[in-house]
């Protein structure tokens, strides 16, 4: 049975999503795994008997803002995660995006989808990926033997393996039911500063530039002139747009963005966006909003910055590729063609520059037919089947998520 026509359960306590597993794992039946399925369009499809999902599963458990910890179940929205950490100045680190809208779901994504996706926004060229401020996870094995790892305070580090190992499985390995991150408190003002009219090297230099400087720059990207074109905040700009975002105390972030557009001098006059317009434009970013209206396929590739504007160029040259760069020029924005021909070019570019790729839209026979993420090294894939044989023997959970055949 496809994705689309699967019956659903929604268990709205850890013990149900355990009953529901033990039964599928008893049956040998396999199950698509899923929060609110504002993702069902990433990856491979899944072939399974049922779909498990989280979604009734929500509320948060534990909030204690002196500690800089909050839990939630796996089905409560990101966006209500969120808002109750802004209600004490504070804010999730990873910025997570929401492809709903890339995505074509409508469905508003959930904490428990966002991390077992890894999915990480802009701010993690300065402070990581979402996996490094999960400090605890309860999750259901492919057994339905319940996990719990890691704690609820910054200090406890016990399974802090198992949780980035869960952190980014697609729920492949165990079904995450709660989740403990680490906050930070939010910034009193946030800026951005613009330079425009740079092509693909000289914007990645300058990134590169603000990134180095003793700034603390905690977003760069650069749009070419017809995507900074689908961002209203950025059309004005006229052409495209190399962005540099400061976040801090209101003084610190004037000093700042002063100091750093003295140093970016060469690269042009730096205009600047403050905080609502700033926030908006990074919201754009974040969410792959400049490629929503693509049609076709969309590909994310991770390279070393300075490689990325090779990246760029390459697809160009393949098949007229839309594009933008995000991490400094580390993440490369792609769209074009729903094709084998196109994905094909796009897997070669990211090989050719050392670094790495995933489908993240595409039909789904395509998303049937090719890989969506790079094949793994053979010793490392014999690692990931032990862990999987592991957490999930009958392979139940998500078989084909991934990998064709696992």
């Amino acid at each position: 049975m496809s994705e689309t026509d699967t019956a659903w359960l929604t268990p709205g306590d850890e013990a149900g999503i355990a009953e529901a597993i033990t039964a599928a794992h008893a049956s040998g039946k396999p199950v698509l795994v899923c929060g609110n399925a504002s993702k069902s369009g990433l990856l491979r499809p899944v072939q399974a008997a049922a779909t498990l999902s989280t979604r009734a599963l929500s509320g948060i458990t534990l909030y204690s803002p002196q500690e800089l910890i909050i839990s939630a179940r796996a089905g409560t929205k990101l966006a209500d995660v969120a808002a109750a950490v802004a209600g004490k100045g504070q804010y999730i680190i990873a910025e997570p995006p929401d492809f709903s809208a890339l995505l074509g779901s409508g469905a508003e994504p959930t904490l428990g989808g966002v991390v077992a996706a890894n999915l990480s926004g802009p701010r993690r060229v300065a402070w990581g990926a979402m996996r490094d401020h999960v400090m605890g996870v309860r999750a259901v094995s492919g057994m339905g033997e319940t996990i719990h790892s890691g704690g609820r305070v910054l200090k406890n580090v016990t399974g802090l393996d198992i949780c980035k190992l869960l952190t980014g499985s697609y729920g492949t390995l165990a079904v995450i039911t709660e989740v403990t991150l680490k906050v930070l408190p939010a910034p009193e003002r946030r800026a951005t500063l613009v330079l425009t009219g740079l092509d693909p090297m000289r914007g990645v230099a300058a990134l590169s530039a603000a990134l180095g400087s003793p700034y603390a720059v905690s977003a760069a990207a650069h749009l070419p002139a017809e995507q900074a074109a689908r961002v209203p905040v950025l059309a004005w700009f006229g052409g495209a747009v190399t962005l540099a975002r400061i976040e801090d105390f209101a003084p610190s972030v004037t000093y700042r963005t002063e100091r750093l557009r003295a140093d970016l001098a060469a690269f042009g006059l730096a205009e600047m966006l403050d905080n609502g317009a700033s926030e908006a434009a990074w919201t754009a970013v974040r969410d792959a909003a400049p490629l929503v209206d693509s049609p076709g396929a969309v590909w994310r590739v991770s390279v070393r910055p300075s490689a990325g504007p090779a990246v760029t160029r390459a697809v160009e040259q393949a098949f007229g590729a839309r594009w933008y760069m995000d991490w400094g020029g580390g993440l490369v924005w792609i769209a074009g063609p729903a094709s084998e021909a196109a994905h094909d070019a796009v897997a070669a570019a990211a090989r050719q520059s050392g670094g790495t790729w995933t489908l993240v839209r595409a039909p789904e026979a395509m998303r049937a037919a090719v890989a969506v993420i790079p094949p793994e090294p053979a010793a490392l894939a014999r690692i990931s089947a032990r862990v999987k044989a592991a957490f999930d023997p009958k392979g139940i959970l998500n078989p084909g998520r991934m990998f064709a055949g696992l």
